[in-house]
């Protein structure tokens, strides 16, 4: 290896490497206040906390690697031009292309290394996250009820003196207040002097065991003239079971598909074996209806407009035998069939949307694992050029256009797959969008680094301003000569 390749290395690997820390300490605070409900006011210990963060931190990578390499690349690039490093190479005849040769194997490199992170580390990952956020409830259950004020448990408002115990289990003075079904506020309140939260890995109950307590539920009288004595019932126990459901617990959504058939925790063999799947099942529910409402639905041989004519006469026909009152029946016993047949059909349909919605999210899923790899290499010719162009270094004018770039290549990005989520677009060119917008614009980067022009050439813009000045001035500077 060259001197000449060392020394890019080591100025674009250092810059990459601090801007990289820096922006992932960024967007992990980010997270850290997306779920900051989760993680507040519920006596986490160091290590759930640590676990939390290190579960969501490979979530951020696809978004902090493109953006590290194109703010490096920006950097790197504009310090060499600013301090004339990149035009004493060109004096010695070493070109654009031959300076960034031994940095685009080094991002070849790295595009590897993301591709198989995105499909291994990622999924598991997202596997772990979410079932770690499903079952904190179920290692340390208590975490839901805070200390001294009611929490929000599921149907139940629980309040406890204080939390004993390894895991907060034990609880002492509990007072419940038990939803309303109808929602006119709660009329069953439970007061006890201790009880235990009991959680099993093989079931989604929670019990809470309450021991020496009393029962209090008002009773609404029928007699509306009753009602001001406010009447209650009231009885004792020595023990009390509550079960809870712990879906309530954290607010996570624990069906089977969103913690274990999320597409974000497959990787590319299994996205290509569950699309598979979903797509023959897909058609065989399609091909199922159709033959179903087929043998539901009387339809007509052919659309002949005699045979047509026939069918209404044989109708009246039919209808002429039996009385006014009965033909009425029959009419609304017809017209209730096909309201049912339509209802049928739109909630079919909604069932086939929802599953081409999913299977488009699969396919998004798979392209995702191959746009980072692109994405490496598109902001590598995009920030290489344009820091030899804009000539300037440091974390000024480069974090200005790194921003503006990368947040255009991210809004683009999340509105295709928006669109082709919904089927407006075929995944491919909502997952490709960004890609293939910005790909003209390294090309005319990377072109004009090289040919030595500059961002903007402002003679393009402002010879056909001149020229309607000079046509102007032609016609004033006549006109005052004669005078």
């Amino acid at each position: 290896m060259k001197i000449l390749d060392r020394y890019l290395l080591k100025t674009f690997l250092g810059t990459f490497a601090t801007v990289f820390v820096i922006l992932f300490f960024v967007f992990i605070l980010q997270t850290v206040w997306l779920f900051i409900a989760e993680l507040a006011g519920k006596d986490l210990d160091f290590v759930m906390v640590i676990k939390f963060l290190a579960f969501s931190m490979p979530r951020i990578v696809p978004l902090v690697l493109p953006l590290s390499i194109l703010l490096a690349s920006i950097m790197s690039f504009g310090n060499l031009s600013e301090h004339y490093e990149f035009a004493a190479m060109k004096s010695s005849g070493i070109s654009l292309q031959r300076a960034m040769r031994s940095l685009t194997i080094a991002i070849a490199i790295l595009s590897i290394v993301a591709f198989l992170f995105a499909n291994n580390v990622i999924p598991y990952a997202e596997f772990r996250f979410v079932n770690f956020r499903k079952n904190i409830a179920q290692a340390k259950p208590a975490l839901a009820i805070t200390e001294g004020q009611f929490s929000d448990v599921g149907s139940y408002n629980i309040k406890v003196n204080k939390k004993s115990g390894e895991n907060g289990n034990h609880l002492t003075g509990i007072t419940i207040h038990q939803k309303s079904l109808n929602g006119d506020g709660s009329k069953t309140a439970i007061r006890a002097t201790d009880g235990e939260l009991i959680s099993s890995d093989k079931t989604s109950i929670l019990q809470l065991v309450l021991n020496d307590g009393n029962y209090y539920q008002d009773i609404v009288p029928k007699k509306y003239e009753d009602r001001d004595k406010l009447p209650f019932a009231k009885s004792s126990f020595k023990k009390y079971r509550i079960n809870i459901d712990l879906s309530q617990l954290n607010k996570v959504d624990t069906k089977d598909e969103s913690v274990s058939n999320t597409s974000t925790m497959l990787t590319v063999n299994d996205l290509k074996y569950t699309l598979d799947s979903l797509t023959k099942n897909r058609n065989t529910e399609i091909v199922s209806f159709s033959e179903n409402s087929g043998s539901r639905i009387a339809t007509l041989s052919n659309n002949n407009a005699p045979q047509v004519s026939k069918k209404k006469a044989l109708v009246k026909n039919l209808l002429s035998i039996y009385n006014n009152k009965q033909k009425v029946e029959i009419l609304k016993a017809a017209s209730s069939n096909a309201q049912s047949t339509l209802y049928t059909i739109d909630a079919t349909r909604s069932e086939l949307d929802n599953k081409k919605k999913n299977i488009n999210s699969h396919i998004l899923a798979l392209y995702d694992k191959f746009v980072i790899v692109y994405a490496c290499f598109l902001m590598f010719f995009i920030g290489a050029p344009l820091g030899a162009i804009i000539r300037k270094g440091g974390l000024g004018l480069p974090i200005v256009f790194a921003v503006l770039i990368f947040i255009s290549f991210h809004f683009i990005n999340t509105f295709g797959k928006r669109i082709s989520q919904e089927d407006g677009i075929p995944p491919f060119f909502g997952a490709w969008m960004s890609s293939m917008i910005l790909t003209p614009l390294a090309v005319l980067l990377t072109y004009r680094a090289t040919n030595d022009i500059g961002l903007i050439n402002m003679d393009v813009l402002l010879a056909p301003v001149q020229k309607v000045f000079q046509k102007l001035f032609q016609k004033i500077i006549p006109s005052q000569n004669k005078e």
